[in-house]
C-alpha cells in the first residue's frame, strides 16, 4: 500500500533552511557554510547515510519545491538540472512544483524531472500514478511539505532534529495548524535525533 512521507533536516526550533538562500549559500544562514555543513552532518555518519539511502530507494515518485530545485525564479532563462549533477539520487519520476512550464527533463539513472504548474493536488496525482504500489516522497523543502500536511496528505514524517538553533527561515510545521502525531521511532546519533511520527489526523478545534 502507497505510503506518503517526508524526511527532512530541522534545526530544535524547527528550521530547513536560514535566511538569505542564494545559489552560492542555498541553505542560507544556516549555522554553518551555508551549504547545510550543519543540518546535514548525519551525512558523515556511514549508517545513518546508509538508511537514507535505503529509505529513498522505497520511494518510487518524488514531489519538491522549486526552490528546493534550484535558484531559478520566474521564467526558466537559464539551464538549470537541479544540485544533484548529472546523475541525481532520485533514480525515478520527480514532480517540481512550479508557476512555470518547462519541458520534463531526464537525467541520469533513471531520473525525470517534470514541472508541474497546477497545484499542489496535480502533482499528487501525478505521482501516486507513477508510484504504482511504491512510496512518495514529499521531498521538500519546508514550505511544500507544510502544503502537503495542511491538506492532510502526508502520512508519515521522518525528522532529523539537529542540536542549533536558527531563529528565522522556513520553518517545518508554519501554517499547518493543530495536527495528532504518533511517535513510532526515535534514534540518537552523534549530531542528530531522528524522530519518525504517523500523522493521525487534526486536533479538534
Amino acid at each position: 500500500m502507497t505510503k506518503v512521507t517526508c524526511d527532512l533536516s530541522i534545526s530544535l526550533d524547527g528550521y530547513s533552511a536560514g535566511l538569505d538562500q542564494t545559489e552560492d549559500r542555498p541553505f542560507g544562514d544556516d549555522g554553518g557554510d551555508g551549504w547545510g555543513s550543519k543540518l546535514h552532518a548525519w551525512m558523515e555518519d556511514p549508517a545513518e547515510f546508509e538508511r537514507q539511502m535505503d529509505t529513498l530507494s522505497q520511494s518510487k515518485a518524488f514531489i519538491m519545491g522549486r526552490n528546493m530545485f534550484g535558484p531559478v525564479r520566474g521564467d526558466w532563462d537559464r539551464p538549470w538540472n537541479g544540485w544533484w549533477g548529472d546523475n541525481p539520487p532520485y533514480h525515478g519520476p520527480v514532480f517540481v512544483l512550479t508557476h512555470h512550464p518547462r519541458d520534463p527533463q531526464p537525467m541520469d539513472g533513471g531520473t525525470t524531472f517534470h514541472f508541474v504548474t497546477d497545484g499542489i493536488e496535480a502533482a499528487f496525482e501525478l505521482a501516486r500514478e507513477a508510484a504504482g504500489d511504491g512510496d512518495i516522497s514529499i521531498h521538500g523543502g519546508a514550505s511544500t511539505i507544510n502544503q502537503y500536511l495542511a491538506a492532510g496528505l502526508i502520512d508519515e514524517l521522518r525528522l532529523r532534529i539537529v542540536p542549533i538553533t536558527l531563529g528565522a527561515g522556513t520553518r517545518l510545521f508554519d501554517g499547518v495548524g493543530q495536527l495528532n502525531l504518533e511517535q513510532v521511532e526515535s534514534r540518537a546519533g552523534s549530531s542528530f535525533t531522528h524522530v519518525t511520527y504517523r500523522v493521525v489526523g487534526r486536533t479538534a478545534s
